[in-house]
C-alpha cells in the first residue's frame, strides 16, 4: 500500500504540475498573440500529456487515477475497494498540494508574475460566475463539471476493460482528457479532479478558495455517475 500512494502522490504532483504548469507558465508566454504562447490548446495537450506518461510509468503500481474523482468512479464501477478510497484521495490531495507549491516558487522567479486574487482562472484555478473564464453561471459550471467527469469515467473503464485492446489504455484516458480540457476551460477552466482544482486553489486567493466546493462535489458525482452507468453497460460476464 505504501508504494501504491507513493505512485498516487507522484502522478498526481506531475499532473498538476505539468497540468498547471502550462497554463500559469507557458499559456500566455510573452503576451497576447506571441507565437511562443500555447494557449488553450496547448494546455489541453499538456494535461492529457500529463496523465498519458503517469500511467504508463505509474499505472502498474497503483491503477494511475491521480484523482479523487476517478477512485470514486473506478469504486462505483466495482474495480476499486471502499476501503482504500481514504487513503488514495490523501495521497492525491498532498501530491496537488507539494505540485501547487513548487509550481507558486517557480512562477515567482519572475518580478512580473502576480496572483490577482479576483481574476477568473488566476494560477490555474478553477471557478464560475466571476471566476468562470468565460464567464459561465455557477448551473453551467457544475453541470460542466458533473458531465465531462462521468465521460472520463466511461472512458477509462472503457479503455481498462478486459475486452479491450491491451496497452492502449493510456493513450485513450489521456486523449480523453485533453478533449475534455478543450470543451470546458473556457466554462470553468477544467477541474474534473478535486485534487487539481486543491492543489492551485490554496495560492490563488480566497475567491477560489470559496468556490472551491463545487470542484469537489461535481466532479465526484459526475465520477459517480460514470462508473455506475459503466457497470451496467459494460459488466464483465
Amino acid at each position: 500500500m505504501i508504494k501504491r500512494l507513493g505512485a498516487e502522490f507522484i502522478g498526481t504532483f506531475w499532473l498538476v504540475l505539468g497540468g498547471c504548469g502550462s497554463a500559469v507558465l507557458a499559456a500566455n508566454f510573452g503576451g497576447a498573440g506571441n507565437p511562443l504562447g500555447i494557449g488553450l490548446l496547448g494546455v489541453a495537450l499538456a494535461f492529457g500529456l500529463t496523465v498519458l506518461t503517469g500511467a504508463y510509468a505509474l499505472g502498474h503500481i497503483s491503477g494511475g487515477h491521480f484523482n479523487p474523482a476517478v477512485s470514486f468512479g473506478l469504486w462505483a464501477g466495482g474495480r476499486f475497494p471502499a476501503k482504500d478510497l481514504l487513503p488514495y484521495i490523501v495521497a492525491q490531495v498532498l501530491g496537488a498540494v507539494l505540485a501547487g507549491f513548487v509550481l507558486f516558487h517557480i512562477a515567482s522567479g519572475t518580478g512580473s508574475f502576480v496572483i490577482d486574487p479576483n481574476a477568473a482562472g488566476t494560477f490555474a484555478s478553477n471557478g464560475y460566475d466571476l471566476m468562470s473564464p468565460g464567464g459561465y453561471s455557477a448551473s453551467a459550471a457544475f453541470l460542466t463539471e458533473v458531465v465531462m467527469t462521468a465521460m472520463f469515467l466511461v472512458i477509462i473503464l472503457g479503455a481498462t476493460h478486459k475486452n479491450a485492446p491491451a496497452g492502449f489504455a493510456p493513450i485513450a484516458i489521456g486523449l480523453g482528457l485533453t478533449l475534455i480540457h478543450l470543451i470546458s476551460i473556457p466554462v470553468t477552466n477544467t477541474s474534473v479532479n478535486p485534487a487539481r482544482s486543491t492543489g492551485v486553489a490554496l495560492f490563488a486567493g480566497a475567491a477560489a478558495l470559496s468556490q472551491l466546493w463545487m470542484f469537489w462535489v461535481a466532479p465526484i458525482l459526475g465520477g459517480l455517475i460514470g462508473g455506475a452507468v459503466y457497470r451496467w453497460l459494460g459488466k464483465d460476464d
